[in-house]
């Protein structure tokens, strides 16, 4: 292996696998890393090492898939069914996205959900775009509507609204908007992405979820969709996605 690719420096014609593995709609950046780290890359049948810098010529494989890339970056809305674990390979899982989920070539999610919450799934082999989604100092509005088995409290809803302690995460949420649409019901806009972040917060407070539903992310939503539906990005509401995640259009 060359000292080019080991060192990870730029020069013409190369870039950094774990970008190059973000384009082809593989996973981001940092879980790229990571499994690289954990020897499921390899390059030419060598195990690759974070850093290395490919041109898109070699044998690239994660596992025993061979990747290759696209030019043509393609975002997706999703519609996720409940009971779906949204990973593409889970050997405890019932059902994975992979087998509900279908596109002509490999796609990603930016941002998932467990597998007893439904809605929107944005899928996409852009690599930046799903960097900019996942990291959570950037703010992204995402939109829920949740039911609880019993009665939500006012009280309840402005402890949650002005931002809860989670101990078994040792972290505070940020102050949030939540607006009561019923008795059992309510509109919840996050702008971080804790692991099972609200579930968590109506635990904080005493509820128990019934059902949780994304209905909203940016400036996309579930419209014209139903369970197992799927629509392609395009023309102004792709044009205003890339422009509310502060980046340019490719």
């Amino acid at each position: 292996m060359s000292s080019q690719r080991q060192r990870g420096t730029a020069a013409g014609g190369y870039i950094r696998l774990n970008k190059y593995l973000a384009g082809a709609g593989i996973c981001s950046r940092r879980e790229a890393d990571r499994l690289m780290e954990e020897g499921q890359v390899t390059v030419d049948d060598v195990p690759a090492e974070p850093g290395m810098m490919v041109t898109g010529r070699e044998k690239i494989k994660v596992g025993d898939r061979i990747v290759r890339g696209t030019d043509r970056k393609v975002v997706v809305a999703f519609y996720k069914p409940v009971g779906v674990t949204t990973t593409a390979h889970d050997p405890h899982a019932a059902v994975t996205l992979d087998e509900v989920f279908k596109y002509p070539f490999r796609l990603t999610y930016a941002g998932r959900l467990d597998r007893d919450s439904e809605g929107l799934l944005l899928m996409t082999n852009d690599g930046d775009l799903i960097e900019a989604m996942m990291r959570g100092a950037n703010g992204h509005e995402k939109e829920y509507v949740v039911r609880t088995r019993s009665r939500i409290s006012d009280e309840q809803l402005h402890r949650m609204e002005k931002g809860i302690w989670l101990k078994d995460l040792e972290a505070k949420t940020r102050p949030c908007r939540i607006d009561r649409l019923g008795e059992y019901t309510f509109r919840i806009i996050l702008t971080q992405g804790l692991n099972r972040q609200i579930r968590r917060m109506c635990r904080a407070v005493g509820a128990d979820i019934k059902s949780l539903k994304r209905v909203r992310v940016l400036n996309v939503t579930l419209k014209g969709l139903k369970p197992g539906m799927q629509r392609e990005i395009t023309g102004d509401e792709l044009q205003g996605l890339y422009q509310a995640a502060g980046l340019q259009q490719h």
